[in-house]
């Protein structure tokens, strides 16, 4: 017992030794700081005490902070959903290929701020309008080489592509494109969304939406085949 306690009080003045030499040590790991407690009554000696409340309060703000960032891109995702939901009802009321192709234009126009959509449509139908926005494509995914790796692999895309696939997708206007969002439509075709901002779709951003899109087109434009 005796020989336990003198250990215990040579552990101790080592470790006070070691501290004086080191005082940046807390510093360095701020964890101990938080679990030690100073003894009462000690007036101005309270710089510990006074660093354990600022590391709370730096805690605290941080968590404040990335609670604050959940709201912010909770909010982003209902507005999100509400504009899916909204895009799905303007499709339920579509009842032909026409104006179902231009709603989805219109609507990914007007309510997600778009700046560039292009429909690329497998087949061809020749009640579909001629406009910019729509490409008739006889051949299929076949007919498309320059995407055939992006219509093999079935997932959405997003951020900067080659010249190349913007001059298939976006024709005169690629010049103008910096980043994309990119999506198959089942059998139908494809769908691209362009914007000259190059951060607006970047590789690694979440796909839910897009697929969720993708989705609700495709359903839509086979829907109104078959109504044809």
């Amino acid at each position: 017992m005796t020989a336990t306690l003198l250990d215990d009080a040579t552990q101790a003045r080592v470790v006070a030794a070691y501290l004086k030499r080191h005082p940046e040590f807390l510093s360095e790991y701020p964890e101990l700081a938080a679990r030690l407690t100073m003894p009462r009554g000690q007036g101005a000696v309270s710089s510990l005490a006074v660093y354990q409340l600022q590391s709370l309060r730096d805690k605290n703000a941080e968590l404040e902070r990335q609670l604050a960032e959940l709201i912010a891109i909770a909010a982003e995702n209902e507005k999100l959903m509400e504009r899916v939901h909204a895009l799905t009802v303007a499709l339920l009321r579509a009842n032909t290929m026409e104006v179902t192709a231009r709603t989805v234009v219109a609507k990914l126009s007007a309510d997600f701020h778009t700046e560039q959509v292009r429909l690329l449509l497998f087949g061809d139908e020749p009640r579909l309008p001629r406009a910019d926005w729509l490409q008739q494509v006889p051949g299929g995914a076949a007919a498309l080489p320059e995407l055939s790796e992006f219509l093999q692999k079935n997932e959405p895309v997003s951020g900067r592509l080659s010249a190349e696939k913007l001059e298939r997708l976006f024709g005169v206007d690629a010049g103008q494109i910096r980043s994309v969002a990119m999506m198959r439509l089942g059998d139908c075709g494809i769908l691209a969304i362009g914007s000259a901002n190059p951060d607006r779709f970047q590789p690694g951003m979440g796909t839910l939406f897009l697929k969720m899109i993708s989705a609700t087109i495709t359903a839509a434009l086979a829907r109104s085949r078959d109504i044809s």
